[in-house]
């Protein structure tokens, strides 16, 4: 039976092998944060994952095209595998030398270990790439380790670019480098 309730936030984006990439859903929460704790060193707490769905626009419409993303996952046999989280904010551009621009942020995105090198992440990215540029913002940049060369070489391939290192960004003292994209319209 069709739950016609939930029918416009399970409407498949993309589908990668076995992988169907798709809004996430308030009950996504949970598998979501334990995602997060067994691929990332950084944790967020419920309110803020809750809060960033909340973000998410009301017209999510049977039939509506070119919705924005902010907040996706990946799902296998009806098993969460990834997500990503993203906002729109308005700040100083990563490209322009003066004025506040309309960006997109990805907070944060992760795969389970035994799902990467398909596809998932790169389709993540490029679902919320294609987010930002239905919003109109200017760029879409993110924040990754340093040593995490697997990820940075990704977002390299994507069209993201290095913009800067950021000194002691996250909490255990390791720099982060600010990678960014540049949307032309």
């Amino acid at each position: 039976m069709i739950d016609e309730d939930n029918l416009e936030l399970q409407v498949a984006l993309r589908e990668i092998g076995d992988c169907i990439i798709r809004r996430c859903d308030p009950s996504d929460l949970i598998p979501v944060m334990e995602i997060n704790m067994k691929t990332l060193p950084e944790h967020y707490s419920d309110y803020f994952y809750e809060s960033l769905l909340a973000e998410l626009p009301e017209s999510f419409l049977v039939g509506e095209v070119n919705l924005p993303e902010s907040f996706l996952v990946g799902e296998v046999n009806g098993r969460l595998v990834g997500y990503i989280m993203c906002k729109t904010e308005y700040g100083f551009s990563n490209f322009k030398k003066l004025g506040f621009v309309k960006k997109g942020h990805v907070v944060s995105v992760a795969v389970l270990e035994e799902q990467r090198k398909k596809g998932i992440g790169r389709a993540l990215i490029e679902e919320a790439i294609a987010g930002t540029k239905i919003k109109k913002a200017d760029e879409l940049y993110l924040e990754v380790r340093c040593s995490n060369n697997e990820a940075v070489r990704l977002y390299e391939k994507i069209g993201l670019i290095i913009k800067q290192r950021i000194k002691s960004y996250y909490r255990d003292g390791e720099d982060a480098y600010l990678m960014a994209i540049e949307f032309f319209y």
